[in-house]
């Protein structure tokens, strides 16, 4: 297992699962015997408008919910522009940005989306994932945010097992079909991130 201490800003437009995959790993690190302080900034969720999730993860006591500048060993984006957006937030020396490839055009003027991924791609530790895909390919593209968790359990200080009990608890009232999806979803991001 890699370092337990880990700092997480998860980025998204409302309807995407952030606030899913924050719980599922807030969830797995209490399993594990970590402390977590976790953060949400709902905005206009309901109208497509930005949702963040900061995670803070430790063995030691935490004293701020809120991820400081700079100080984020992974940011999460469930869309390009927002995890650009949250760049300030990822430490400059070792942390990552993992982004869905879809843009979510929810503004007249979204840039174009190949400008976003070069920036992205400039970075020294970045994760792109065609997300909607291996959604599809799982057996249904709502699972994209499981994809992404995948991808994060890779760079997480949480036994895997944790966070596939936090899914299955997550999604248990919806039946075994929605879970066997997500679990799939979970796997395709987890060995996408390996390869």
């Amino acid at each position: 297992m890699q370092q337990s201490k880990m700092n997480i800003v998860i980025a998204g437009v409302g309807g995407q699962g952030i606030l899913s995959i924050a719980g599922v790993i807030a969830q797995a690190a209490l399993a594990a015997g970590l402390r977590v302080k976790q953060s949400e900034v709902h905005g206009m969720a309901q109208r497509g408008g930005a949702v963040e999730a900061h995670l803070r993860i430790s063995p030691d006591p935490i004293f701020s919910d809120l991820v400081p500048i700079g100080g984020a060993g992974i940011v999460c984006g469930m869309e390009p522009m927002e995890a650009l957006r949250h760049l300030p937030h990822l430490n400059p020396e070792n942390g990552w940005i993992v982004t869905a490839a879809e843009p979510l055009v929810n503004i007249p003027d979204y840039p174009a989306v190949e400008t976003i991924l070069a920036e992205i791609r400039r970075l020294p530790r970045h994760l792109i994932l065609p997300v909607n895909e291996m959604a599809k390919a799982a057996g249904n593209v709502r699972s994209g945010n499981m994809v992404l968790l995948g991808a994060l359990s890779t760079r997480l200080p949480l036994p895997e097992t944790a966070l596939l009990d936090g899914i299955a608890r997550l999604f248990h009232a919806k039946g075994a079909a929605v879970v066997d999806v997500n679990l799939k979803a979970f796997a395709a991001g987890r060995t996408a991130a390996c390869a």
